[in-house]
């Protein structure tokens, strides 16, 4: 009987150690995952200043989260979040389906860009689209569903190529989705970032009008060329 017990007893105490550990390393692994694949995703370079995930309760905070521009594009970064909290049932954690009950999207700077074919939030879809495949995308993994997604006091910038970096504020008003994923049973966390994407796109497209933007950047480079001739006359 001894024989049986001692490799079960053995398998016991490694599956506690590597649950303490796993535990006590959470933050550094959602981090880590967060800044690998969310560079592979997107193509572009992505960052993570702080995590901290309650193992207990399921609730969190990430802080810092910077997502730069794709390549061909000049302004300093995508989107910058100070502050995202979340709030996961861990009820769900064996399930099919995660069900994030929160996930707060606190005061993003975003910097909508259009380039010389496309915006920095076109490539990024198509890059994120690209890397998730048609395989990936009925393959098994973590499956999320988000029962509330808010984007909230974001500061948002306009640029475009003949601007050459530089940028104009535009508005951008709160984001609210409701049940992300819930209808075909979860995204990944992929899809999820294609979904915010989506959002910020949709909202920023209304909001930035590039054509406005050049005619009336034109303009005003027009008068100031009037005042400086006025100036050396």
């Amino acid at each position: 009987m001894k024989k049986y017990l001692y490799p079960l007893l053995v398998l016991a105490l490694l599956g506690v150690g590597a649950l303490y550990w796993l535990s006590d390393n959470l933050d550094e692994l959602v981090a880590a995952a967060i800044t690998q694949h969310g560079s592979a995703m997107t193509q572009a370079r992505v960052g993570v200043e702080h995590v901290e995930i309650h193992a207990k309760n399921g609730k969190g905070v990430i802080s810092g989260l910077f997502v730069g521009n794709p390549k061909g594009f000049k302004t300093a970064h995508a989107l910058r979040v100070e502050r995202i909290e979340l709030d996961v049932d861990l009820a769900t954690l064996t399930q099919d389906a995660i069900v994030v009950r929160l996930l707060v999207i606190d005061k993003p700077n975003v910097i909508y860009e259009k380039g010389e074919v496309m915006t920095n939030f076109d490539a990024i879809q198509k890059n994120i689209a690209t890397y998730l495949g048609p395989q990936k995308k009925t393959q098994g993994g973590t499956r999320l569903i988000i029962e509330e997604l808010t984007i909230c006091n974001a500061q948002a910038q306009a640029s475009a190529a003949f601007m050459g970096g530089k940028t104009i504020s535009i508005p951008l008003p709160d984001i609210s989705l409701k049940n992300v994923g819930k209808a075909k049973g979860g995204v990944t966390p992929g899809e999820l970032g294609q979904e915010i994407t989506n959002a910020l796109k949709a909202r920023l497209s209304v909001s930035a009008n590039f054509d406005r933007l050049k005619k009336s950047t034109g303009e005003a480079l027009d008068k100031a060329g009037s005042a400086i001739k006025g100036l050396l006359k």
